[in-house]
């Protein structure tokens, strides 16, 4: 039997029983789709009614293998991904989804424990856009992804027609679309927002914070740890224009001049 959520504990914990939230908030855009992957079949359940009562459409899936048939079947919009799964984990799902053309643009949010940092770094690395942590409430993670869809929304929004420069370098904001020297470069949403936020602050130092308000909005949060591993992942993909990049110690990373990356 399950009853609905106290407002005073809204806090999900593993082996607790299950409570759901009483959030009844209607959608503004078009309703976005998301794909719940998780094996706990009470957790998977509260996610999908929480999330549907948040204004998203859900699909849910309980094994890697499903995970990935569903996303290129149903094509979500965002997906929630947990990291232990049976079969196929979530840091396999999460390459191959991202090896995919068709599904490659589709943010991940990954469900982890606090003893699975190392697989929250990998699938950061391979191409996830947020992580959060077991236990967890299910109105942050509404919220994670109400911000992922205004980016999303954002990203799409014709007021974004513009194609930023910066040495080899080029993006197409419109069309969400990254070349070095006509190439064309694969970033994730999060990446492509934080790499284009460098290249329009002109040259300025943006620390860690900044970064992640201008990408991923001021009610996420997210640890120093995860921008380092967006960054090191948007140097790699950049290739010959990795140096473009450049660490300030201490401070954060701002976008070097074509002059001064070749120094």
């Amino acid at each position: 039997m399950k009853t609905l959520e106290r407002r005073d504990a809204p806090m999900y914990k593993p082996g607790s029983p299950m409570t759901k939230s009483n959030d009844t908030r209607s959608p503004s855009r078009r309703q976005k789709r998301v794909l719940v992957v998780e094996d706990e079949r009470d957790l998977n359940e509260l996610i999908t009614f929480n999330l549907q009562r948040s204004g998203f459409e859900v699909i849910s899936a309980f094994n890697g293998n499903d995970a990935v048939d569903k996303a290129r079947l149903q094509m979500p919009d965002m997906i929630v991904l947990d990291i232990m799964l049976p079969g196929i984990d979530g840091t396999e799902v999460t390459r191959q989804l991202k090896a995919d053309v068709k599904t490659a643009h589709i943010p991940i949010i990954m469900l982890t424990a606090r003893s699975e940092e190392t697989d929250v770094v990998v699938g950061l690395k391979l191409g996830a856009d947020d992580y959060v942590t077991k236990p967890f409430s299910m109105k942050i993670l509404a919220a994670r992804l109400e911000s992922l869809s205004r980016r999303i929304d954002q990203n799409i929004a014709p007021e974004a027609a513009a194609t930023l420069k910066a040495g080899p370098l080029e993006m197409d904001l419109s069309r969400h679309e990254a070349t070095v020297n006509g190439q064309g470069v694969k970033l994730t949403l999060t990446e492509f927002k934080l790499l284009s936020a460098l290249v329009q602050a002109r040259g300025r130092v943006l620390s860690r914070d900044q970064l992640m308000d201008k990408a991923m909005g001021s009610d996420v949060f997210v640890t120093d740890r995860a921008i380092d591993v967006h960054v090191t992942s948007i140097r790699r993909k950049l290739g010959d224009a990795a140096a473009l990049v450049h660490t300030v110690r201490g401070v954060g990373y701002r976008l070097l001049d074509e002059n001064e990356a070749g120094e």
